[in-house]
This record gives structure tokens, C-alpha cells and sequence, in this order.
């Protein structure tokens, strides 16, 4: 008895010891395959800093979601769940901004008027089609700021199957970026370069207001190089990055040199060239045509020596977005989508962070650049489809093109490239020359730096109306939202390393659907086997265990 009695004390001493260890040591093991629960180094090391609450507002709830929607639903929950257990500061709610009829239409409004638009879905489940509206977005709290979070990460042509699995692998990103905002002061200065005929300020600010959440702004122009070359190139100095929007000047040697010197003390750039003079608006004539030149920027010689060519010819594409035009006469005119080679919908890279799961990025008149052999690293990060073609300059572009058939057999160059990362310690363009002024300290070979260049100054274009800039992500022509302003935030984001979070874009997690079509064909035998192979089973032991038994006790 007493031995027992000791057994039963040591198990109960074993079992409080346990408890009290297990509430004292949480440790959770992510067992999937791709690691969807594991946060990124980048997102802990942003969520374990935060030292006063987040509350975030979840609007992606209700009863009638489609399933492919519930799973993003319970995924945002999951990855929430796992930010709150590294910091409790992490508070969040699930909110369904459409439940109660009494305010149904002033949430929506104010919802809208914050700039989180609702989302349409087709519901097919158990054989039928309905429609329902859900707001994927939502808002991170922390003081006195307040930002929204998308939810949904767009591509165009995607299945809704398609957009969840995108939008789940963009969801850490998402919050860590949103939180990062709301937590982190700027760092990062950034020269918008002006003097070089560059794109007006109205026609590049959505995309630099949206900069502007990130990192300080503020022109920067060439002209005074001219008058005190060494004070213009000291205060470029003071920048972190440089960014100059489709210059329509050519560059003097002296700029070039200055430019080239802001390289070689490691400063960061993003180059958006057009090496043909050629314009969609110009197009809009009595004659409906114009002529494609090539433009001289003085920057070839330039980029040769970093590793890069960009050719006066225009990239045409069988892969693009459509161009609106009007047909017909007075009472009749209609305005038409129709074929446009000239503006291909390029494919990112999935293979590196700025362009994994990117939407389509559209382009206007772009250029091919050829990679040239040397010692900087090259990352092509934008192509044209396979079914494309080069055209080169002087050439005549005549809106008839988009009412006729086009020559498909002709777009037979392949993937052309529209975009180019390079990296690595570049070689002064000046090095070994004749230097056109004096400045103090030149140096011939530049530390680790980045630069990006892009072959189309019209994709960080947007459009003006009677409102002012329009959105860069939303393309009017396609009626469809674009990869534009996303790939160039990327593209910032990596040239100024902002705390590792581009990286994150790299997870890939893999999302299993349920076969809808298949669920609706075969529902009736799916319900017959769950009802009835049950019962059979049941009766089935019930015969063989009585047979047993009676067999047993026979005698």
C-alpha cells in the first residue's frame, strides 16, 4: 500500500513539475513544408521593438465568404496569431463592416473614403452562383497614425484560387511593412534629379507621395555643376539614392562625371531612359500618326562602362495592354479597347524578391537593353513575352495599327529585356580619361553599390485628371490594376536595403484548394459513402462480434 501511495506521489510531483514548466516555456514548431509559419528574421526583429500597442482592424469577415476566401481569412488569422505570441503589444480583431443593415451603407462609405475599396466575388458553391462584396484590407494602430494594409495581392487574369495563394504569400510582407511604417522614422534621403527635362512633378507624384510614407524626398538639379561642380556633387553626396524620371535632355560631360562620382562614393540609382522619342498623347492628331526617333541622352558611353547597353529600337509585344479609341461619328462614337503592341505587360522575375509575385508591370514605347561582360553582377528583372519583336528607328507609328490584324508570324524575337539590376564595385565611366573638370578626390572604382535601369520613363508615368494624379497601380486603357507602382516601391526598397523587408517577398508558400467542379460532380456518392459506409461498418462488427460470442459461449 505504502508502495503505491509513492507511485501516486511521485506521478503527481512529475505531472505538477510539468505544468508549471510547460506554462512558463512556450515553444511552437512549425512542421509544414513550407515553413509558412516561420517569421522572417526582418518581421521579428520589427515586432519584438515595438513597446506600445498595435491594434489592428481585420475586415476580411463574414458568413457568406467563397472558400478560397475563408482560407485567406483564417491564414491572416494564423500569421496574426503568431505576430501577438513573439508580442503581446500585437492586439487584433476580425470585423465584418457588412453585418448590420442599419449601418451597412455608412461603413461602406467610410471605409471607401479611406481609400479601402470593396471587393466583388463570385460565389460557386454546391452548384450555384451568387455574388458577395468583402473589404480585404486592414488598419494598423499605434499612437496617433493610423495605416492601411492590403489584404489581397492583385494579378491580372488570375482565378480567385490564383489571388488567395498570392495574397497569402504576400500577407507577412504586408504586415511587416505596415508596421514598419507606423514604428520606424525615415532614414533614407532621396534626390528626385531635375534639370535634364525630366518628368514634371504632377506626373510622377502619386508614386513619389507614396515614396514619401518610407523615406525623405526632395529634388535635386545638375544646373549649378555648371557654375561649382564640387559643392553640387557634395550635396548629391548627402543623398542616398538618386532617381531621374525620363530626362528628354542629353546630359553635358560635366554632369556626367558628377553622376558618375556619386556612384563611385557608393550612392544608389534608378535610371528611367527612353532612347526613342516617340509619345502615346502625340499620337492623338488629325492624321493619327507620328515619327519615332531615336533621342541622344549623351548616357551611352556611360552605361557601356557599367555593363549595359540600351538600343534605339521599340520592343512590340503581342502580350499587352489594349489602347482606347474612339470610333464612329458625333451621336455614335463609342470609345474601343483595341490591340496595342506598343505597351507590353512585362513579366517579373519570380526568382528575385523585387519581382516575385509581381502583377504585370505595363509599358509605353520601351527599349531593349543588351548586358554587357564585366565584373558588376547583372539581374534581369523585366522582360517582354516570347512573342515579340524590335523595330527600329526613324519609324512612323500610325494608329491604324491597332484596327488591323497583326503579322503574329513576325514576333519571333523572343523575351526581350526591359529592365536590369546590377550590382557589385563598379569602374569609373571616366576611368583611365581625360576628366572634363576638375573635382577633389575622383575615384575610379566605386565600393559594393546597386543600380537599377529601365528601358520606359512612362512606367512611373501616371495620368492627370480633373482631380489631379491618378493612381500608378491602376492602368485605364486595361481597366485593370498594374504592377507599375508596386515594382518601383521594390525597386527602391532593395537599392536602399530597407531593413531586409523586400527579402520577405521571396516565401513562397504553397496553397492546397479543394476541386470545386469536382466537389459539385461528385457530391451525391461523397454523401452516400459518409452516411451509409458508417452504418454498414457498424453493422458489419455487430454480426461478427455476435457470431464470436455466440460461438464462445455455445457450450
Amino acid at each position: 500500500m505504502k508502495k503505491k501511495i509513492k507511485h501516486i506521489a511521485i506521478t503527481l510531483i512529475v505531472l505538477i513539475a510539468v505544468n508549471v514548466i510547460g506554462n512558463g516555456v512556450f515553444k511552437r514548431f512549425d512542421l509544414t513544408k513550407d515553413k509558412r509559419y516561420t517569421l522572417s528574421e526582418s518581421t521579428i526583429t520589427i515586432i519584438e521593438n515595438v513597446d506600445a500597442p498595435i491594434v489592428i482592424d481585420v475586415f476580411l469577415d463574414g458568413d457568406d465568404f467563397p472558400s478560397e476566401f475563408r482560407r485567406l481569412q483564417a491564414e491572416t488569422k494564423q500569421l496574426l496569431e503568431e505576430f501577438s505570441n513573439i508580442n503581446n503589444n500585437i492586439i487584433f480583431s476580425f470585423i465584418n463592416p457588412l453585418e448590420d443593415e442599419a449601418t451597412h451603407d455608412q461603413n461602406i462609405k467610410q471605409l471607401n473614403n479611406r481609400g479601402l475599396t470593396p471587393m466583388q466575388l463570385s460565389v460557386n458553391e454546391s452548384g450555384k452562383s451568387s455574388k458577395a462584396i468583402i473589404f480585404p484590407w486592414a488598419l494598423a494602430s499605434f499612437h496617433d497614425q493610423t495605416v492601411s494594409i492590403p489584404l489581397i495581392k492583385n494579378k491580372i487574369g488570375a482565378s480567385q484560387q490564383e489571388l488567395v495563394s498570392n495574397s497569402v504569400q504576400h500577407l507577412e510582407y504586408a504586415f511587416a511593412d505596415g508596421f514598419s511604417k507606423l514604428t520606424k522614422p525615415k532614414r533614407n534621403k532621396i534626390a528626385i534629379l531635375k534639370g535634364n527635362q525630366q518628368l514634371d512633378d504632377i506626373y510622377i507624384a502619386d508614386f513619389v507621395k507614396k515614396l514619401g510614407e518610407y523615406y525623405y524626398i526632395a529634388p535635386f538639379t545638375l544646373d549649378s555643376v555648371a557654375t561649382n561642380a564640387q559643392k553640387t556633387l557634395n550635396d548629391l553626396n548627402t543623398f542616398d539614392l538618386i532617381i531621374s524620371a525620363k530626362p528628354t535632355e542629353a546630359f553635358s560631360e560635366e554632369e556626367k562625371l558628377v553622376l558618375d562620382q556619386f556612384t563611385m562614393n557608393g550612392g544608389k540609382s534608378l535610371w528611367l531612359l527612353d532612347a526613342v522619342a516617340i509619345e502615346k498623347d502625340s499620337l492623338y492628331n488629325d492624321a493619327g500618326k507620328n515619327y519615332a526617333v531615336s533621342r541622344d541622352l549623351n548616357l551611352t558611353d556611360f552605361f557601356f562602362k557599367y555593363g549595359i547597353r540600351i538600343n534605339p529600337s521599340l520592343v512590340a509585344d503581342l502580350y499587352s495592354a489594349p489602347i482606347m479609341l474612339a470610333t464612329g461619328q458625333d451621336n455614335d462614337t463609342r470609345f474601343m479597347r483595341l490591340r496595342w503592341p506598343y505597351s507590353p505587360l512585362a513579366k517579373g522575375n519570380p526568382h528575385h524578391p523585387i519581382t516575385n509575385n509581381l502583377n504585370l508591370v505595363k509599358f509605353d514605347f520601351a527599349n531593349q537593353i543588351d548586358t554587357l561582360k564585366n565584373s558588376v553582377k547583372k539581374t534581369v528583372l523585366l522582360r517582354s513575352s516570347e512573342l515579340s519583336k524590335l523595330e527600329g528607328v526613324p519609324r512612323e507609328i500610325n494608329l491604324e495599327i491597332a484596327t488591323k490584324e497583326p503579322e503574329t508570324a513576325s514576333f519571333n524575337k523572343g523575351n526581350q529585356i526591359l529592365a536590369v539590376l546590377l550590382e557589385g564595385e563598379f569602374n569609373s565611366a571616366y576611368k583611365n580619361l581625360i576628366k572634363p573638370l576638375k573635382l577633389e578626390d575622383i575615384k575610379d572604382q566605386s565600393p559594393l553599390t546597386k543600380m537599377i535601369v529601365i528601358a520606359d520613363g512612362d512606367i512611373i508615368r501616371n495620368n492627370v485628371d480633373r482631380n489631379g494624379p491618378t493612381d500608378l497601380a491602376f492602368d485605364r486603357s486595361s481597366n485593370q490594376e498594374v504592377g507599375n507602382k508596386e515594382f518601383l516601391l521594390n525597386a527602391v526598397n532593395y537599392l536602399l536595403d530597407d531593413n531586409g523587408l523586400i527579402n520577405i517577398r521571396s516565401k513562397e508558400i504553397a496553397v492546397a484548394f479543394l476541386n470545386q467542379q469536382k466537389i459539385v460532380a461528385e457530391k451525391t456518392k461523397w454523401q452516400l459513402i459518409n452516411t451509409t459506409l458508417p452504418l454498414v461498418l457498424l453493422a458489419l462488427f455487430g454480426f461478427v462480434f455476435n457470431f464470436i460470442r455466440k460461438k464462445k459461449y455455445a457450450s
